[in-house]
């Protein structure tokens, strides 16, 4: 496994760690060296060096920063390997411009990810994003199928291929195969492969009738397991977009009853309800949402669909006989999601010694019009608190990245901390776990959640 000089290794596949007394650092290989082939093949993503792998015997090289390479044989043994990213050659784009789409609508400022607009297939197997697939090559669909790549998360929006063409508008120069553009050619040919679709609606664009011709397509399909439904998300920074509005109450209660009626017909053919509406639609039409047993299994959760009741189904706990908990709590909380909260914690209010507020937060970022707690920022919060007010404030947990306590606008907990003087901390996803950080305080740990709108944006994922 000699080291020898290497003229160009391409900026792919790069280490993140490797596994101490492994074979690959047995060989040399450290944090920061580049995967070149494997059995001679340049390697685009984490899926085909497994495939690779799982061949039995492979022969790995890699690249050193400094130009060396190091070459090393393995049979049915782990390399020891961790990258940095899935994605070796880069992230397939969008090839749309959807006159729907979120990241057109964002304000300067925030983190390059949150502009990045995935369309990527092999992140939607991965992750569960969704995909268009109007980018896709004959290879990628041949490799879709070949692999196994299942399921995927489809952004159907209308089987109308004529109306899709008008509401997502495709670039010539991005499209690299004019049959990708065919969505029902598209299902029909991954029919090997289990679909999840979202359709994101548009007032007077693709519901109505035309949400009902979809459905029926949709559904005649056995390869298409469920259908999400989401309302359109607007900002105050659409500018050169077209004219759109969101929902208003008795749209959205239409929207509901023609759902309903399909979920009916479904039931009997299909032993499921097959489409779910987002929360946002019953929130809007000011109807209390479904029960669990609506949702079979909640397999859309991600998308917004089911998450107010997910997290209603776990109730408040008895109040402690004597209460020793923080005596100022403020929980803060978009317009779309407040009257829920608010109603949902109402017992707390009976609490001795706890003066409890729930606080609807104008959205400052993005515009009035973005009324989702999940995209409120951290200088949204700064603008609406004051310091020293509570003694805990609770922030919804789609208010920060997954995993992390960093909000939209990169400010993060321990900044907010410092400025409010006060203690910050992430919301239960549960009622009953709110509640018991409102009696108890931080002790109470709560682990990360998706972001309610991540219909939105790539990491709480964009509209495509």
């Amino acid at each position: 496994m000699p080291i020898e000089p290497l003229a160009s290794v391409p900026p792919r596949g790069i280490v993140k760690s490797v596994e101490p007394g492994s074979i690959a650092a047995r060989a040399g290989v450290s944090a920061g060296w580049s995967l070149v082939t494997v059995n001679g093949v340049s390697i685009p993503d984490i899926l085909a060096y497994r495939r690779e792998l799982s061949i039995g015997t492979a022969q790995l090289t890699f690249g050193g920063p400094d130009g060396q390479a190091v070459s090393f044989s393995v049979s049915w043994e782990d390399p020891g390997l961790e990258f940095e990213d899935v994605i070796f050659d880069g992230i397939n784009l969008c090839a749309n411009q959807c006159e729907f789409c979120y990241v057109h609508q964002m304000p300067k400022g925030f983190r390059k990810s949150l502009y990045l607009m995935d369309d990527d297939f092999r992140t939607s197997f991965l992750y569960g994003s969704f995909v268009t697939l109007t980018n896709l090559t004959e290879q990628d669909v041949c490799r879709i199928l070949d692999e196994n790549l299942s399921p995927l998360y489809v952004s159907v929006h209308t089987t109308n291929s004529d109306l899709r063409d008008t509401m997502m508008k495709p670039l010539s120069g991005k499209v690299k195969d004019p049959k990708s553009l065919r969505i029902r050619e598209m299902i029909e040919r991954l029919h090997e492969i289990d679909l999840y679709s979202q359709m994101v609606l548009v007032p007077g664009r693709n519901d109505g009738v035309e949400l009902e011709e979809s459905l029926q397509y949709l559904s005649s399909r056995k390869n298409v397991l469920a259908v999400a439904i989401v309302p359109v998300g607007l900002t105050d920074h659409r500018i050169n977009l077209p004219d759109i509005r969101t929902y208003e109450a008795r749209e959205a209660q239409n929207i509901i009853e023609r759902v309903e009626r399909f979920q009916e017909v479904m039931k009997a053919e299909r032993q499921s309800r097959f489409v779910y509406l987002s929360d946002e639609f019953y929130l809007v039409a000011g109807v209390q949402v479904p029960p669990t047993i609506s949702y079979d299994g909640f397999p859309m959760l991600e998308n917004g669909v089911g998450m107010v009741r997910d997290f209603l189904d776990e109730p408040l706990g008895e109040p402690p006989v004597i209460y020793e908990g923080p005596q100022r709590v403020l929980l803060i909380t978009g317009k779309l999601f407040y009257p829920v909260l608010s109603e949902a914690v109402k017992p707390l209010e009976f609490v001795e010694g706890l003066e409890l507020e729930v606080r609807c937060l104008e959205n400052n970022t993005f515009g009035a019009v973005t009324t989702v707690a999940g995209l409120l920022a951290g200088r949204d919060i700064l603008k609406q608190v004051d310091p020293g007010e509570a003694d805990l404030l609770l922030l919804s947990p789609n208010m920060v990245r997954y995993g992390t306590e960093i909000c939209l606008d990169e400010i993060s907990l321990d900044q907010l901390r410092e400025e409010l003087r006060m203690e910050v901390a992430i919301g239960g996803t549960t009622l009953g776990k709110l509640g018991q950080q409102v009696l108890h305080g931080t002790k109470i740990a709560t682990g990360p959640s998706f972001g309610f709108s991540n219909h939105a944006l790539k990491e709480a994922s964009q509209q495509h």
